[in-house]
């Protein structure tokens, strides 16, 4: 009796383990975001980077621009076993956006004025590596300000007649001082109150890689380091860097992949949305 009591527990303790399945919930469109929940001691590997999963099992990803309509999610299960999750991405048609009248030492800089902008570059790229543990990311995020939407993630800027990069990023048309609030907790990675690009800059670390980015601002209101609560006002709106006029550009980043903000919120109200 005793042996055949052993064989039964042995038989029970050797039973497959069953484990956590992959929940993948958000924007599955170029230019989206995702949160992923699975087992926490998961590696999960995503265009070649292993993502941090945090002690609760979440983890984000992000899609570029110009996302492939199919990729995968490979994870390596605590038991050995390596899954392979496709993830089919949703294509978008980007808008064509001309600017004039700028002047001219902004569109095509001097040398001196490179010099400068490869170090704004370097400072910001700085900040976009960031990899914290904090889950910010989970909570809802809001408006930083509520005005006129003026330019759109993904279009194609061609400024004073001369095409450049796509827009990454959501402008918001609104008089200079308007208060600028934090879209989500988080903490501050990076102030800069005059970048040749985009003037008084603000980037807020979200944890995991995800940041959200303020510009243009006439004041910042926060320094490097400092622990800001969703709807703490960070900045005020302004004219610096490169625009024709007061507005605040409100962008988004996974690591070094551009996202649209725009899709993490509600619509702007309608009295104040883009005319077309």
């Amino acid at each position: 009796m005793k042996s055949f009591l052993m064989c039964i527990l042995s038989a029970y303790l050797f039973l497959p383990i069953s484990v956590q399945a992959l929940t993948l919930e958000g924007n599955l469109i170029q230019g989206g975001m995702a949160i992923g929940k699975i087992d926490p001691a998961a590696t999960v590997i995503f265009h070649g980077r292993q993502v941090r999963v945090s002690s609760e099992g979440f983890f984000v990803i992000g899609f570029s621009r110009d996302e492939e309509p199919s990729i995968a999610i490979e994870l390596h299960r605590p038991d050995g076993i390596v899954e392979k999750h496709p993830v089919v991405i949703e294509k978008r048609k980007y808008k064509i956006q001309r600017i004039d009248g700028l002047p001219k030492q902004k569109v095509s800089p001097s040398k001196d004025d490179l010099d400068r902008i490869y170090k704004d570059i370097a400072m910001v790229k700085a900040a976009r590596k960031k990899d914290d543990s904090r889950i910010d990311f989970t909570q809802p995020f809001i408006w930083p300000v509520i005005g006129r939407i003026s330019g759109v993630y993904g279009s194609q800027r061609i400024l004073n007649g001369k095409p450049r990069n796509p827009h990454y990023g959501v402008d918001i048309a609104v008089p200079t001082g308007t208060p600028v609030k934090a879209a989500a907790d988080g903490v501050v990675s990076l102030t800069h109150e005059d970048m040749f690009f985009s003037g008084g800059t603000i980037f807020v670390d979200h944890g995991h890689g995800l940041s959200t980015g303020y510009l243009h601002l006439h004041k910042i209101m926060v320094k490097k380091g400092q622990t800001v609560k969703q709807g703490d006002v960070i900045a005020q709106v302004g004219a610096t860097g490169r625009v024709t006029g007061p507005h605040l550009h409100w962008g988004m980043n996974w690591f070094n992949i551009r996202l649209d903000p725009s899709l993490l919120v509600p619509p702007m109200p309608e009295t104040t949305k883009e005319k077309k």
